[in-house]
């Protein structure tokens, strides 16, 4: 089995973050009995200081150079990965794709349609690649944003609803796509550090979607267990 993490910067992860990446190496690891290798072309996370996808420092040194291979990007989403899928697919024989995207889509390039129309790029090009590739795809978790923007959040739910119908209307038992299922619990004050992009609740509640439906669907790894509970609010004063 080889995975890649497909994603914007909710997957590639900033200075400092253990990722949701990383918390889906722990979780296979532990539950998974077949072999497995997490496959990509890139391995770094996003450097603030920098703006750029530099940075090697991840919150454990001890996750291992091979596990951190990843196709995600700090504002990229399905318009700039659609381009990219069928080279990396090939040059990495990935069979097992863990894809996140749409929200920097929604946000700044495309309307929902036309993000709708990349995904299917998208599917097409991995394909081309691998013709028996399967796929798990995130429906977009609205960000801060769509609680103040009436026209974002109801393109975040036209997408997912378009999401839903292209992975109904693509899925082959040859090459079949995941839906998952947006986050249990997913709360913007504890899941985010700043309304968008995870904390570590919000990590494993990612890594934990993902978990379940390869384990539902494809009987790979067991159960999702969260390694902490979410934090409690604090009072105000």
């Amino acid at each position: 089995m080889r995975i890649m993490f497909v994603g914007d910067s909710m997957t590639i992860g900033s200075a400092g973050d253990f990722t949701w990446r990383y918390r889906m190496w722990q979780h296979l690891n532990a539950t998974f009995d077949g072999p497995y290798r997490i496959v990509g072309p890139r391995r770094t996370l996003h450097d603030p200081a920098g703006d750029a996808p530099t940075s090697h420092a991840y919150a454990d040194p001890a996750f291992p150079e091979d596990a951190r291979r990843h196709l995600a990007g700090w504002g990229e989403g399905w318009l700039h990965m659609a381009p990219l899928i069928g080279d990396a697919v090939r040059r990495h024989d990935a069979d097992t794709l863990l894809v996140s995207l749409g929200l920097i889509d929604l946000g700044f390039y495309t309307d929902a349609d036309q993000t709708a129309d990349n995904v299917r790029e998208f599917v097409a090009a991995a394909r081309a690649a691998a013709p028996h590739i399967r796929m798990v795809l995130m429906p977009v978790i609205p960000n801060v944003r769509a609680t103040a923007d009436a026209a974002f959040a109801a393109q975040c739910e036209r997408f997912n609803e378009l999401l839903a119908k292209t992975v109904a209307d693509l899925s082959t038992p040859r090459s079949p796509l995941l839906l998952a299922s947006e986050p249990a619990g997913w709360r913007t004050a504890h899941a985010t550090y700043d309304g968008t992009h995870p904390s570590e609740h919000g990590e494993r509640l990612l890594a934990g979607a993902f978990a379940e439906a390869l384990h539902q669907a494809w009987g790979v790894g067991g159960p999702y267990h969260l390694a902490a509970p979410a934090p409690e609010p604090v009072p105000a004063p």
